[in-house]
């Protein structure tokens, strides 16, 4: 009877491995197709004419927050101004 249980909950729990195994490896499908539209994005950019290095500069710096971003300018302003570059 105990040798059931155990056999039972092996099986429940190799059912639920391999579901979120498989769940991930679905996730991670979706991510490089959306890395690659992302990619196809970038170089229509290009294509037209802008400037990629700046579009992900935008992009990175429009996750931040506000006081994130001025504290950040702050510091490259600082750091610039010690190297004589302003």
């Amino acid at each position: 009877m105990a040798e059931d249980i155990t056999e039972t909950s092996q099986t429940v729990a190799a059912g639920q491995l391999r579901s979120i195994i498989e769940r991930i490896e679905r996730l991670e499908e979706e991510k490089k197709t959306i890395a690659d539209d992302i990619k196809d994005v970038y170089a229509e950019a290009k294509g037209t004419g802008f400037d990629t290095k700046a579009i992900r500069t935008i992009i990175r710096l429009r996750k931040q927050d506000q006081a994130e971003r001025q504290e950040e300018e702050s510091i490259l302003d600082l750091y610039k101004a010690a190297l004589g570059m302003e």
